[in-house]
This record gives C-alpha cells, structure tokens and sequence, in this order.
C-alpha cells in the first residue's frame, strides 16, 4: 500500500470521503459515515454519548442516527465508520452476547466480550482497506469500576482510562474531555461532560451533528453501573442540553464581548 500511495494514490480507497471506489462501470456510491461517540468513566460506572448525524460526503445523510446501544446487561457498544456495516456488526455482536449467555449459563466477562468484538472488527479488514471501515468503542461495569475499551480497523483492542473518543470529532472532543475530566465526577456530571464534548466537536468538525433545540434531536446516551447497563432517557438529555446551551451563552468559547475578543 506504501508502494502503490508514492506511485499511484488514485488507485487507493478514499478513507474520508464517504465513497466506495469506483468499480468497472466508473460508478463511485456514496455511504453515510458516522460520527462522534465519546465515553467517560466516574466513581460508580461508564457513561457513553454519541451525535446523531450521519454524512455522505458533504452531505448530511441522517440526523437522527443512533450511535449508541446497550450491548447486553452490562455493557455498551458505540459506532463510527459506515453507518449500515456498523449497525449490522452491533446486532451481531448483540445476539453473540445473548447466544454465549444462554448456551453457558453465565455472561463473558467484559474484556472476553471486548476480545470478541475485536475479533469481529478484524473480520472486516478487507471492507476497511476498500474505503469500508467500522471502529466501534465499547464500555461496561465488570461489577467493581467502569471500564473502557478502543479499537483501530485491524482490530487492535486498548484499553482507556478515565475517557475516550473515536470518530472524526474525537480530536475536538477528547481535547474538551482533557479539560473538563475529574475523578470524583458523579454519574449526572460524567453525563453532562460526555455531551459538552459532542458540542465542542460539533463545533469544529463538520462531521458530528450538535444539539438540535429546534428539532429537538439530542445525543444518543447511555450508562452502565452497578444497576445494568440502559440508555438515557430524551428528558434528562433535553434537559441537560438546555443547561449547556444556556451556559454557553455568556461564554460559547472564542466570541467576541462588546467589541474584544476574549
């Protein structure tokens, strides 16, 4: 791939622009490509948060995707790449989980449920070097602490600690998360960080969708603790959002007051 990069870049696929190469016919399809989730760990579990928009290119394809999903009892699992091959692999990885539960009686336990998506995600290397990638990331409480797991498109799995971020408004993101991280952040304030980083990313990169007042279309959120892991409901977003918008408004970050610059 280095050989044919320095001699022929054309022939490669193109990682960011939202399209499959170009076949025998000249035809190049757009896919929609989505991004941003981020995941904070606090003193009792994991919370996890993703925009809702999905491109295709320059275009917005979706607004209101879902990004985050509870993966079984315990866990969650996020999505970033292509949108319709990262959906499926959710639901695979889901009925995996569900299926290895019933057989053995018992659930994995999270870093076998982490070796098992990245072992799916290695699966799909050969879509990834077409222009096809899938990078999810994973979080879940393994009964004493919150716990966060990373991937890359060969299926390198890491774990994080404190927060992470993938996707193309993760840079933003994991920038604000560096900022606004503490230890003895409770579950609401882990919340209300995970969602203030979307924000700060949706600002910066065209790829990841902000908060829609007018729409109502908020962040896909969700949490794993001693109680299970379960998605947020649109209210308490909504609500938290509304504190962020209003917040904001006396310090968005970079404005101009009576005629300065901060």
């Amino acid at each position: 791939m280095e050989l044919v990069g320095q001699c022929a870049p054309e022939l490669l696929p193109s990682w960011g622009g939202g399209s499959i190469p170009a076949g025998p016919g000249g035809l190049s399809v757009s896919v929609p490509h989505g991004t941003t989730i981020v995941a904070v760990r606090h003193a009792d579990g994991v919370v996890m948060a993703g925009d809702r928009r999905a491109t295709a290119g320059n275009l917005i394809a979706n607004r209101t995707i879902d990004k985050v999903f509870v993966a079984d009892a315990t866990s969650l699992v996020g999505i970033a790449g292509v949108a319709g091959m990262a959906t499926e692999l959710v639901a695979l990885f889901q009925v995996e989980l569900e299926h290895y539960e019933k057989i053995e009686g018992a659930p994995l336990s999270l870093e076998g449920r982490a070796n098992r998506l990245r072992t799916m995600i290695r699966g799909n290397l050969s879509l990834a070097l077409q222009g096809l990638p899938v990078v999810p990331l994973f979080a879940g409480f393994d009964g004493h602490q919150g716990r966060i797991f990373s991937y890359d498109v060969a299926g390198g799995c890491y774990e994080e600690h404190d927060h992470a971020g993938v996707g193309s408004g993760s840079l933003f993101a994991r920038g604000a998360l560096k900022k606004l991280w503490r230890p003895d952040l409770g579950a609401r304030e882990a919340l209300r960080i995970a969602v203030e980083a979307l924000y700060d990313a949706a600002d910066d990169d065209t790829g990841t969708g902000g908060p829609d007042l007018a729409r109502r279309i908020w962040p896909t959120c969700g949490v794993a603790d001693a109680s299970g892991a379960r998605m947020v409901g649109d209210e308490e977003i909504a609500e938290l959002v509304t504190e962020l918008v209003d917040d904001r408004r006396g310090d968005p970050g970079g404005s101009r007051r009576g005629g300065e610059w901060r």
